[in-house]
């Protein structure tokens, strides 16, 4: 589920304005991913859900990310990950994170809340009984929120092929960056028909997981959800597809070019 959220992100992490516009998701958006590994095994399904929420009398959004091996991957390498964010309606900046994780033994229980005010980042780490106190980045966003975030404000009427960007966010218990290429337009075929879409590398960390830097390909709908359909990604051993599965409550119309 970490693979897939970070992926998300960094779609989102392009040149853009931060002009206000209609916003581009709202409350009862869900999107379910179904994921294979290698190109032929069930590998897993993850949804993402936003719902309306109240924390500290704020009004928020609290969007909920799970993530979760199937068939045959699971008898071998179970993975259960639950990732939370509240985040400000208007802003879209996260008060609180939650990343509860465990992906084959491997575990992580970590909530942070966030002082935006006075850019600092409260870390709770529940397994190891830890609380720290870290400086970060101003108007960071955390992993999930910053999707969110992006959606809203980027402007893909100003993208130019090659283009590159930079994105802030905390993570576990650092700040962290993205950085990607817009590779331009390209329809695709989906399970709902063919869709036009934006085409983007982004980078990552090569070594444990990733192949290499660029190792990671994903398409989003060229409408105002910015939807993301298809990620493509190239591990140390072996390769990861994410597929959009289903989706609902989208806040504008999802525009398909030929249906199935």
């Amino acid at each position: 589920m970490k693979k897939i959220l970070l992926i998300l992100i960094a779609f989102c992490a392009m040149q853009m304005s931060f002009s206000q516009q209609e916003s581009a998701f709202g409350e009862g958006e869900w999107f379910k991913f179904k994921m294979s590994y290698s190109g032929f095994l069930k590998a897993g399904n993850a949804t993402l859900t936003v719902k309306d929420a109240k924390l500290n009398n704020k009004d928020v959004y609290h969007v909920v990310g799970k993530g979760w091996t199937t068939g045959m991957i699971k008898w071998f390498f179970k993975v259960k990950d639950r990732y939370e964010s509240y985040f400000d309606k208007e802003t879209i900046l996260p008060y609180k994170f939650i990343r509860n994780i465990d992906e084959g033994g491997y575990t992580k229980d970590i909530e942070i809340d966030f002082d935006q005010e006075n850019n600092k980042a409260y870390v709770n780490n529940k397994k190891h009984n830890k609380q720290s106190v870290i400086d970060t980045r101003p108007n960071i966003q955390d992993m999930v929120s910053t999707f969110y975030y992006l959606r809203n404000h980027m402007d893909t009427d100003s993208l130019s092929i090659g283009d590159e960007v930079r994105v802030d966010m905390f993570f576990d218990e650092e700040n962290y960056g993205f950085k990607l290429k817009y590779l331009g337009e390209e329809t695709i075929n989906t399970d709902f028909g063919k869709v036009e879409t934006l085409k983007f590398r982004p980078y990552v960390m090569a070594g444990r997981v990733f192949k290499e830097e660029e190792s990671l390909t994903l398409w989003v709908s060229k409408d105002k959800n910015k939807v993301p359909l298809r990620i493509k990604a190239d591990l140390a051993v072996g390769s990861l597809r994410a597929d959009l599965d289903a989706f609902k409550g989208l806040k504008h119309p999802f525009q398909i070019v030929v249906k199935n």
